[in-house]
């Protein structure tokens, strides 16, 4: 096979300050408090920059910003929000060849996915929900529904400038005003989104981005100024958040973790199946909520499918995340490859059979090769527990009965695909399936005009699509 000869992408055409404060009101600010905390690239461990981290008192000033702009906001005619909504979609267009370099620096994504996944969802997104700001009577939710308030909203490290755009295109549509906190260790993209607000003279105090970690995000969703609360993250901190919520008027939406299950049944077309199951769990290493980290197989075709898997991962390219050739890139922190390999070794130590192909690991940084386990049983921590890696579960059925018992047998229910030649097969399983999402002879196939969330312990409320809408209206 022959060899790729590096393409890396460029550094220079991104301008990263050493250091940066909180925006609140249209204005860069001082944090009260002196806490700082550093960002670094997850390929290297190079320090990027030094981030301010809000105290409560620092919340405080973004959520009462938040509240002044309000009355602005929300009395401003939907053709009007529309404009700044199509203004900021159009600048995400022209910056998005230095929004996507910023996220994979920051973020240890390889560059083709934040190029051309990520950057493209994020302005189709803004797109999407400045066209719905004049259309919100047409929604289905009221001839005359009203926006809720300050929107406290709490985005994740896998997806940072997508999970902003999910978040924030719509609240702004629906006439609320925001205040963003980014994952401490990917908050480069937010602080950048908010330099387009100012490109886009979006008025201050409509958008309001805080930094810091859990104590930061904590303050944001207790605050009693805060009519609705947005996070996507883990399941154990989605539930402390539903109990600090609980008895308050505030609306919420939790997109938490999930386990999804990958089915490929006998019939299907095993070359487009290997290739799914490749994007459904490797796809940005495996940091992805909705991650098929569960294949079910038929028993008649799972040798023949695992040996043209593991032919097949054996083509993957791990390394740089700026190099356009590169297929996995870095674990974004020292703590999320530490878990990996706990529940790994874990597989192992419950009597799963380990693989993975022969993969030469960088000397710095954080990595973990794409990995395989046979052999897995129901009950084994990696069938169950999300690892939130390059790390997939591989289990048989022999008829589809048993394949949705195996797949609906999880605490989770956000997502899942199914490979069959058969549509009447296909609808009696996506019928049956309990998760939010099921996706047909694909995966991991979004656009901002469906609704995505989930079932059981993978949250509740869905983005996306004209359902998104309803978050963020009072109704």
């Amino acid at each position: 096979m022959f060899e790729y000869a590096p393409a890396p992408e460029s550094r220079d055409i991104i301008d990263i300050k050493p250091s940066y404060g909180l925006f609140i009101n249209g204005e860069w600010v001082e944090p009260l408090g002196e806490g700082r905390e550093k960002t670094v690239n997850p390929a290297s461990e190079e320090v990027l920059a030094e981030i301010a981290v809000a105290s409560e008192a620092d919340v405080d000033r973004a959520v009462q910003a938040a509240r002044k702009a309000f009355t602005v906001w929300s009395a401003m005619p939907g053709s009007e929000r529309a404009k700044y909504i199509f203004r900021i979609a159009r600048i995400i267009q022209e910056r998005a060849r230095e929004l996507a370099v910023l996220e994979s620096l920051d973020n240890g994504k390889p560059i083709r996915e934040s190029r051309d996944v990520d950057l493209p969802l994020v302005a189709a997104h803004f797109f999407y929900y400045a066209g719905w700001a004049d259309k919100l009577s047409h929604a289905g939710f009221g001839p005359s529904p009203q926006p809720l308030g300050v929107a406290g909203q709490v985005i994740p490290w896998n997806f940072p400038l997508l999970m902003l755009a999910w978040k924030i295109a719509p609240a702004l549509a629906c006439g609320n005003t925001v205040v963003l906190k980014p994952a401490e260790t990917t908050p480069l993209t937010a602080l950048a989104f908010a330099e387009i607000c100012r490109q886009a003279d979006l008025p201050p105090g409509v958008v309001n981005i805080v930094t810091g970690a859990g104590e930061t995000g904590g303050a944001l969703v207790r605050h009693p100024d805060v009519d609705k609360v947005a996070f996507t993250g883990s399941t154990e901190v989605g539930r402390l958040i539903a109990r600090s919520v609980a008895g308050s008027r505030k609306k919420v939406t939790l997109e938490l973790g999930g386990k999804a299950a990958n089915i490929v049944f006998e019939d299907a077309a095993l070359d487009q199946a290997v290739e799914g199951v490749v994007n459904g769990i490797f796809f940005n290493q495996g940091h992805v909520c909705c991650a098929g980290s569960r294949l079910l197989v038929q028993e008649s075709v799972a040798d023949e499918l695992l040996e043209a898997l593991k032919r097949r991962l054996s083509t993957l390219r791990l390394g740089d995340p700026l190099d356009k050739n590169t297929d996995i890139g870095a674990i974004n922190s020292a703590a999320q490859l530490a878990k990996i390999r706990e529940l790994s070794e874990a597989g192992e130590a419950e009597g799963a059979e380990r693989w993975s192909p022969t993969c030469p690991i960088p000397d710095k940084g954080f990595w973990f090769p794409p990995t395989i386990f046979t052999g897995v049983a129901q009950s084994h921590r990696i069938a169950r527990e999300e690892i939130f890696g390059p790390v997939l579960s591989v289990l048989t059925f022999r008829t589809p009965a048993e394949a949705v018992e195996k797949a609906n047998n999880t605490p989770y229910g956000l997502s899942a695909g199914v490979w069959t030649e058969k549509g009447s097969l296909m609808l009696w399983m996506a019928s049956r399936l309990r998760a939010g999402v099921v996706w047909s002879n694909t995966f991991n196939k979004f656009d901002p005009t469906s609704p995505f969330g989930g079932y059981k312990e993978s949250g509740y409320g869905r983005e996306g699509g004209r359902q998104g809408l309803e978050a963020y209206l009072d109704v």
